[in-house]
């Protein structure tokens, strides 16, 4: 019997259980995405539907193009995004950044933040806003049909009819089937998986009728908050103009103050190309029944036409079902438990919403490549939910591919810590592709991004472990935590380390002129620095005094009775009823994180449960489901693990297309998505302390598993 039993502990720990699958067994991966095809047969503003690759989007109607981008506006927006599309305006004040810098004293010393001034002296908060709002993510254009009715009017989306539109995971293809006053239209649509391309095949009567044509419209950049890419005014601006056409292709460039970028289009068959008015163009096919064209979004000029639409079928095809069959898959079929199906569909598509969204050279926004939030820019918070789960599903690659950011822009960093008096480099919070720091009165005082490059470089090394890895990422490494063991004041009267003043934990509820040592960002220290002291040692290397000092010296976890405090200065914490919103951040320090010396396994039981049935679940965010079922994992409740992946709260909403709804300002967030893929795979393939197989679902015979290529969390 202990032999038997030593076998499979053997076997767990190596990764060769597959769930409650029989050994040998494995997923049919075609049938388990396909069974999750996305079926459209209204038009659901909330259920738009997006191809990309990673670094570049297209989101599309029930007409599989962009047609009605006014009516989808206040849904899942209509947008056309890249990673390289950034824009400003002109800077005619010329305003500095400096001025966007305001000295707190904290510590006993001052210290410059760059915040947003609020109703500070106007030359600041002008100052602050103006760098706030640029650099911007553009918006690139608005492709999609004109149709005309047989009065000669355009169609509007009421006159859509008969409505089937379907999105096949497996290929990449989005297939949209409607009638106009009774006449059918089919339109396929595909993203380029090499190139930002988007190539569509059109077959209807309408085309022998030219009554179809295919519409490209410029927008201009809002410059707000948020930009729906739909913003038709402001033609004065900005120029575009048709520089290059031939019988079967164009290319239109497009110029916005020193931001200039190019379109270029091929077709198949006859057709015109025409300027309709300003930044509004029309590709009118000749009388036929198919017209298949290609439009490609280019940084610079490229004479080289795009890809055909037979090209970018199969391309899409053979990259999908690459990505597909590689790396990891969960499969529930068989499960009786109820909510089975619906998990899987959210995992699914999750996976192929954050390949599009989040699979880039850069660290991706909230609302990936589909609508500005934020003005288009990352939180480098936001980088763990964004990107762990590739590593743990055994695509290290689409997260390693980011990572070139943090060296890139490095400089800036260690520019911040030094401003500041601190060593090594502080990492920003709201950025951009060139690592500028955002003005913001939050995010200027969040920590909780600091340690996210060691976790990162550490999922790298547990995937690839070497010396080429190790050196890679040392430099990175040891400055993060260089800046962490700076960061860190010594209480000379209590003999310990305390994180803050100056302080804003993951859970934005605290003033930050008042806040120190908020629990999970203490445990996060502690974790960040004795990774960083392992790789020292990897590299027969000494260990840091410094680093070993602040190690042995950090503060406790602040407890009060037989809970952890969310801070040790909010002594409130249980009875104030703001502090129970916003994330329970207290989880992660055993949740997202794994046990360390510091934490008490009872005392986060009770913090648990106490949050679990006091918290006011209904002001949280999309990644707080995924962190508390990381937390329930880790203390053994499986059961509870489920319930907060679907819970079912607002926030907590996956759409028709997988898209995480937060409200309607945040109509998809891509941090629940990615928290949604790391939690499941951290409660089927484990964790390093874990001692028992899925350690995350319930072993009450109503779930059935398949599990393969996962990797465990640490």
């Amino acid at each position: 019997m202990n032999y038997y039993r030593l076998f499979f502990l053997l076997l767990f720990l190596n990764g060769a259980i597959a769930g409650f699958a029989q050994p040998g067994t494995t997923i049919d991966r075609k049938a388990l995405v396909e069974r999750h095809t996305i079926k459209i047969n209204k038009a659901d503003t909330l259920a738009s539907l997006s191809v990309g690759n990673g670094g570049f989007a297209f989101t599309v109607d029930v007409t599989g193009l962009q047609s009605f981008p006014n009516a989808y506006e206040k849904g899942v927006p209509l947008g056309t995004e890249s990673e390289w599309g950034w824009h400003a305006f002109p800077n005619v004040n010329n305003y500095q950044f400096k001025d966007a810098l305001k000295t707190y004293h904290l510590n006993g010393r001052d210290v410059p933040y760059a915040v947003e001034w609020g109703g500070g002296p106007e030359a600041n908060r002008k100052a602050a806003n103006y760098f706030r709002q640029n650099v911007h993510r553009l918006q690139l254009g608005n492709i999609g049909l004109e149709i005309l009715k047989k009065d000669g009017t355009l169609a509007t989306l009421a006159d859509i009819q008969n409505i089937h539109q379907e999105l096949n995971l497996w290929t990449g293809a989005i297939k949209s089937y409607f009638t106009i006053e009774k006449v059918p239209v089919t339109v396929f649509t595909y993203g380029h998986q090499k190139q930002d391309a988007i190539a569509v095949k059109i077959n209807s009567p309408l085309l022998q009728q030219k009554r179809l044509h295919i519409r490209i419209r410029l927008p201009y950049p809002t410059g707000n908050w948020a930009d729906m890419g739909d913003n038709w005014n402001n033609d004065d601006k900005h120029h575009s103009a048709i520089i290059a056409k031939k019988n079967n292709s164009a290319i239109i460039e497009h110029s916005l103050d020193t931001t200039t970028y190019y379109l270029s289009a091929l077709w198949k068959g006859k057709a015109t190309f025409i300027q309709k008015q300003a930044h509004y163009y029309l590709l009118q096919p000749a009388a036929a029944g198919s017209f298949e064209c290609s439009i490609r979004f280019d940084q610079q000029r490229n004479t080289i036409p795009p890809p055909t639409f037979s090209a970018t079928e199969q391309n899409s095809a053979l990259r999908w079902q690459q990505f597909w069959t590689s790396g990891g898959a969960i499969d529930f079929s068989g499960s009786t438990d109820p909510r089975a199906a619906e998990l899987e569909r959210r995992i699914v598509l999750s996976q192929y919403l954050t390949k599009i969204q989040c699979a880039g050279d850069y660290p991706p926004q909230e609302t990936g490549l589909t609508y500005n939030s934020w003005f288009g820019k990352p939180h480098m918070e936001m980088h763990w939910w964004h990107g762990i789960h590739f590593a743990l599903w055994g695509r290290p690659e689409l997260l390693e591919k980011s990572l070139s950011w943090y060296a890139h822009n490095s400089a800036g960093a260690r520019a911040i810590a030094q401003r500041q008096g601190y060593k090594g480099v502080r990492w920003q919070k709201m950025t951009d592709n060139e690592g500028r720091e955002s003005p913001s009165s939050v995010g200027a005082f969040l920590i909780w991004q600091q340690p996210h490059f060691i976790y990162f470089a550490e999922l790298c090394y547990r995937s690839r472990p070497g010396n080429e890895l190790l050196n890679k990422y040392k430099d990175l490494v040891f400055a993060t935590a260089d800046f962490m063991a700076s960061f860190a004041v010594y209480d000379s009267v209590k003999h310990r380390y305390i994180l803050g003043k100056g302080v804003i934990p993951a859970q934005e509820r605290f003033k930050p002129e008042q806040t120190f040592n908020p629990t999970y960002e203490l445990v996060y220290w502690h974790w960040a620095l004795s990774t960083a002291q392992k790789w020292r040692e990897r590299l027969h290397l000494p260990r840091d005094k410094q680093w070993d000092k602040v190690l042995q010296g950090l503060s406790p976890l602040p407890k009060q009775g037989d809970k952890y405090l969310f801070t040790e200065s909010a002594t409130d914490s249980y009875t104030n009823p703001e502090f129970r919103t916003d994330h329970p951040s207290v989880f992660g320090a055993w949740g997202m994180l794994p046990y360390t010396s510091l934490m008490d396994k009872q005392t986060m039981r009770h913090t648990f449960d106490w949050i679990w049935n006091n918290w006011t679940w209904r002001k949280t965010w999309g990644w707080d489901f995924p962190m508390t079922a990381m937390t329930a994992t880790r203390l053994g409740l499986p059961g509870k693990a489920i319930d907060a992946l679907l819970m079912n709260i607002q926030t907590n909403t996956y759409l028709p297309n997988g898209h995480n709804y937060q409200d309607g300002r945040l109509t998809i967030y891509l941090p629940g998505n990615g928290g949604l893929l790391a939690a499941i795979a951290m409660m089927c393939a484990g964790y390093d302390q874990a001692t028992t197989p899925l350690p995350g679902i319930p072993k009450n015979g109503q779930w059935k598993v398949k599990v393969e290529g996962l990797r465990k969390m640490p």
